[in-house]
């Protein structure tokens, strides 16, 4: 079941990194944000998800991302990775250069939806709260991340209280890089997201803001 889904993303690569909204690809297509507090798990999900296992650098330090990191999946198709918040260990001047870049990815118009990635033994926390006000009323999915390391309760209780504490704001799964739990759910959704394109002539889009 998992497996036959290597082929969808198969041509995914790595596109570029932007310090400044001037550089991120045309506004055109379809594209999906990956965000999440530092050492959540969000470039290791990226990885198994898009089944591309360098697609994304994963790190035992957490706040690794310092960019906003843009990976191709298929023509005018991708994702984009965001810098981990609540433990960035890079100067106060460079996290403050983030919120800037973070603010000017929202109103693309190419912007699908948002995977918000939560350590499931941690659960919700403030600045998720905060980045779920931020991305409303984008769509917005959480990936309770690491559920290999709780027992079936847990995981079941950390299912549904975060389900019962977002309501109708976000949709949530049970996640694990480990043992594939919800791999074939989070894959499929991304690929709905996905290939809701919307094209335009080259030029028709407005250049992103300095």
């Amino acid at each position: 079941m998992y497996t036959t889904n290597v082929s969808r993303f198969s041509q995914g690569h790595f596109l570029l990194s932007a310090a400044a909204p001037a550089q991120f690809p045309a506004d055109m297509g379809a594209e999906v944000a990956f965000v999440g507090r530092s050492n959540a798990g969000k470039s290791s999900a990226i990885n198994a998800i898009t089944q591309r296992n360098s697609l994304a650098r994963t790190s035992k330090t957490p706040g690794r991302t310092r960019l906003v990191n843009f990976f191709e999946l298929g023509t005018h198709q991708r994702i984009v990775d965001l810098p981990g918040y609540g433990y960035a260990t890079g100067p106060e001047s460079e996290r403050m250069s983030w919120q800037p870049l973070i603010d000017a990815l929202k109103p693309r118009a190419s912007l699908r939806g948002l995977f918000l990635i939560i350590d499931s033994r941690r659960g919700l926390k403030d600045g998720d709260q905060a980045l779920i006000q931020w991305a409303e009323p984008l769509p917005i999915h959480i990936l309770l991340t690491k559920v290999d390391k709780l027992n079936r309760s847990e995981a079941a209780k950390v299912l549904r209280d975060t389900r019962k504490i977002m309501g109708d704001r976000a949709t949530v799964q049970l996640f694990s890089v480990l043992d594939k739990t919800g791999m074939e759910e989070a894959q499929k959704l991304l690929e709905t997201w996905l290939a809701d394109r919307v094209f335009a002539e080259p030029g028709a889009h407005l250049a992103p803001a300095e």
